[in-house]
């Protein structure tokens, strides 16, 4: 029977400072070898051979029409951020958006790296700089709407536009690991990593999912708080909906549509490797993302 002076009201263990010690320096070692581990990928990450981008895809911009080496502004790299934004939301997606109000403090010392950072959503472009007004963001945010940059990156999902893959997955993989996934349409979360070299722009590097889950500043907090990540479902809102609604009001019906999992299968971002956005477009859309009459 367990000493209830070794436990909390809640019932986490108590120990003495000692003994919380030995636990700790136990971990450390632990955390030592993820880093190491960590380390070592990142060095691998690096390693991984380049991809020509032969395709000449135009974006809508502040300053007007450019192209994907435009969207380096003269840096030899360039880091996008796929922001789940459909042309037919209001808004973006909750997620994408908590990750993105990491940002701007970060943007600024990775220009002064070589590296810019850009999102880029298939949104029109006066939505898309209307909505991060409203967050407050000032990073670079692109409009891909017409071309086909994110079905050739894979974070636009339609068999009708182009085969279905999602984190290297094909949609009969994706079926077998979940059903959701069948005749399934709509926007998923990404990065891709782009590197000019000798003129020519080459694609480095693309993470799905649960591989942006480094980029997820809160949660590299929470990961390190009392409690841990502590969720049950999908906990966050867009930052200006806590104080102004209220942190415990359910989503929104577009917030929903742009970024909460399949219940049946998902309960957390932390159980998310993939599992489709419930995001079925109202209408269907041609291969521009334009919705289309029915």
């Amino acid at each position: 029977m367990t000493d209830q002076s070794t436990r909390t009201a809640s019932g986490h263990r108590i120990a003495s400072r000692g003994e919380w010690r030995a636990a700790r320096l136990a971990l450390l070692e632990q955390e030592k070898e993820l880093t190491k581990r960590s380390d070592e990928l990142a060095r691998q990450r690096a390693a991984l051979p380049w991809v020509p981008v032969d395709k000449d895809y135009t974006f809508a911009t502040e300053a007007g029409e450019a192209t994907l080496d435009g969207l380096f502004s003269g840096r030899s790299q360039l880091i996008v951020y796929h922001l789940m934004f459909g042309p037919d939301w209001t808004e973006g997606c909750p997620s994408c958006s908590a990750i993105a109000d990491g940002f701007e403090g970060v943007r600024r010392h990775l220009e002064n790296h070589d590296v810019s950072l850009v999102a880029v959503s298939r949104a029109p472009l006066e939505r898309l700089l209307a909505y991060r007004d409203r967050m407050g963001w000032t990073f670079p945010w692109a409009s891909s709407l017409g071309s086909d940059f994110n079905y050739d990156f894979h974070v636009s999902i339609d068999p009708e536009v182009a085969p279905v893959e999602y984190n290297y997955r094909s949609q009969d993989e994706l079926e077998a690991r979940d059903v959701n996934w069948k005749d399934w349409i709509g926007e998923q979360p990404g990065m891709s990593g782009f590197v000019r070299d000798g003129g020519k722009v080459f694609h480095a590097y693309s993470a799905y999912a649960r591989g942006l889950d480094a980029l997820w500043g809160a949660y590299q907090w929470l990961d390190r708080a009392p409690l841990g990540r502590n969720e049950d479902g999908y906990w966050w809102r867009l930052h200006d909906d806590y104080e102004r609604l209220g942190s415990s009001r359910p989503l929104t019906a577009s917030a929903i549509a742009a970024c909460i999992a399949a219940a049946a299968a998902v309960s957390s971002w932390s159980t998310w490797e993939a599992v489709p956005a419930r995001a079925t477009p109202s209408s269907p859309r041609d291969r521009t993302g334009r919705t289309t009459s029915a």
